[in-house]
């Protein structure tokens, strides 16, 4: 437990919300008008403070930006059905922020300072949570190293952002990917299972090569065998294979996402099979060619759920079947959606009101 910090709040002189169309919500585009902004020096969590959302000036010897000391969050906030606005989660991706904090060799954040800095943003910036049916307003916490020191050592000083945009669907059709047995995302032991700024960037080649190809995204492999499921782009990848709810197992390469935790929470909520274990990519081929493979889709924030059309492997693409409205995908995105917006029960007590 720590004492909590006093916030400074200074509000925007000129809103941008006027300007924005929330019909035409492109996702990453538009940025509400405040963020949070808290300093770690000399041992502590100082200064918070509420300010207009604008650049920032970093020291051209910033290590983050030489030594790879960034990590960040996805995380939603949704309009309910009686007015007010709620967060999915938010206590998940504080504790996943920590855990890839540790992993970069980074101060952790208490609990009390993280969801009062995110309550107080989103409730001053509350007017920008849109409205309509599958949009949400995003949030993205973040935190960099911010010593100006050339040297290969952890910072001594970091700073803790976040900012939120208001978003719609991230992807709008189901997808074209394929597997990648070349490029390597992580490995066993490495910081995959962190959401480290350095993950994404050495993912952008191989990603861009297959969209050359006319991919959406990738299914990542293991690093050694070339032959095991990781992720799909920025997304867990699940599977429903002759009735069960196969992914897979989670492990030091892979992320824990929260969309996917709370997708198998609700399969087993409907009585479905869930194996969370290895899983190769030749045995969903094998499982498609024999009509078992009913439907794929990655899970993630941003994506919320997103199904696969295609899936490449060792150069020939194959067509997964087009799925009704009885589909597990189908039937846990709604389950998703009316929880969210409180259209639903929550069981779990998911959601967190602001």
């Amino acid at each position: 437990m720590i004492d909590i910090l006093p916030i400074r709040t200074q509000r925007t002189n000129a809103s941008r919300l006027a300007e924005l169309d929330f019909d035409t919500l492109e996702f990453g585009k538009a940025f509400s008008d405040h963020m949070f902004a808290v300093d770690y020096r000399d041992g502590e969590w100082q200064e918070a403070q509420i300010v207009p959302y604008g650049d920032m000036a970093v020291s051209p010897a910033n290590s983050a930006l030489h030594y790879g000391q960034a990590i960040f969050e996805g995380m939603k906030a949704y309009h309910q059905t009686d007015g007010g606005v709620a967060l999915f989660r938010p206590l998940d991706n504080w504790a996943r922020l920590n855990s890839s904090a540790e992993r970069m060799c980074m101060p952790t954040i208490p609990e009390e300072l993280f969801m009062q800095g995110l309550r107080e943003l989103i409730r001053l910036d509350s007017a920008w949570v849109p409205t309509s049916a599958g949009s949400s307003l995003y949030i993205r916490p973040f935190m960099f190293a911010t010593d100006g020191f050339i040297g290969v050592r952890p910072s001594d000083s970091y700073r803790l952002v976040i900012f939120t945009c208001p978003v719609g669907l991230y992807y709008s059709k189901p997808l074209r990917v394929r597997f990648e047995q070349k490029y390597v995302r992580s490995a066993e032991g490495g910081a995959g299972y962190a959401k480290n700024a350095g993950n994404y960037g050495a993912a952008m080649y191989p990603t861009k090569l297959a969209q050359q190809e006319g991919y959406n995204q990738l299914i990542w492999t293991d690093a050694s065998e070339h032959q095991y499921v990781e992720e799909s782009g920025t997304m867990n990848a699940i599977f429903v294979i002759d009735g069960r709810v196969v992914t897979p197992a989670l492990s030091t390469s892979i992320l824990d996402g929260v969309t996917r935790r709370s997708v198998l929470q609700l399969a087993r909520d409907m009585g479905l099979v869930v194996e969370e274990r290895k899983v190769s990519s030749r045995e969903i081929i094998q499982a498609l060619e024999a009509g078992k493979l009913e439907e794929a889709f990655g899970t993630g924030t941003a994506a919320t759920i997103a199904p696969i059309a295609t899936i490449g492997y060792e150069g020939h693409d194959y067509d997964l079947p087009i799925v009704g409205p009885q589909a597990f995908s189908k039937r846990v995105s709604a389950a998703l959606d009316a929880i969210r917006s409180g259209a639903g029960a929550d069981v779990h007590h998911w959601m967190v009101p602001v």
